[in-house]
C-alpha cells in the first residue's frame, strides 16, 4: 500500500467531487440528485459511486433546514401512510385514484393518521405498484 499514492488520489477525489464531505448548497444538492437519478439507471455498473453519493445526499436531507418540516411530517406518519404518500407522489395520483383503499375521504383519513391501512389495502397496493408488503409495515 502506497500512502503517497492514496493521498494523491484523495486530493483528486476532493477536486472532482467537492461534495464528498458534505453538500454546501441547494444547487449542489439538485445537481447530485440529478446525478443519482442517472446513476441508478444502471445500478450495477455505478454501484460504487452510488454507495459514495447516497450517504452524502441522505445526510443533507436529514440536516438541511429546507427539509425540516418534511422530515418531521414523515417521522410522525405511520409507515403505511408514508408509503401511500410516496406512491401518490411518484405516480402523480389523486386521492380518488386508489380504489384499493376506498373513497378519497378514506385515503385522506389514512394520510392524516386518523385511520390505518389494513391487510387487504396493503396487499392490493403491493400488487398494483410492485412494492413489497413490508414497506407498508
Amino acid at each position: 500500500m502506497n500512502i503517497q499514492e492514496i493521498k494523491s488520489f484523495s486530493e483528486q477525489v476532493k477536486q472532482t467531487m467537492p461534495w464528498i464531505n458534505g453538500i454546501s448548497s441547494n444547487e449542489q444538492y439538485l445537481e447530485l440528485a440529478l446525478l443519482m437519478d442517472k446513476l441508478v439507471e444502471d445500478y450495477d455498473a455505478n454501484q460504487t459511486l452510488i454507495d459514495m453519493l447516497f450517504p452524502v445526499i441522505e445526510r443533507y436531507e436529514e440536516e438541511a433546514d429546507r427539509f425540516k418540516e418534511f422530515n418531521e411530517n414523515i417521522e410522525s406518519m405511520s409507515s403505511g401512510a408514508a408509503m401511500l404518500r410516496v406512491i401518490i407522489d411518484q405516480n402523480g395520483l389523486k386521492l380518488r385514484d386508489l380504489p384499493e383503499v376506498g373513497k378519497k375521504s378514506y385515503v385522506s383519513l389514512i394520510l392524516s393518521g386518523k385511520r390505518k391501512l389494513n391487510t387487504r389495502h396493503i396487499s392490493a397496493l403491493s400488487k398494483r405498484f410492485g412494492v413489497p408488503v413490508y414497506m407498508f409495515l
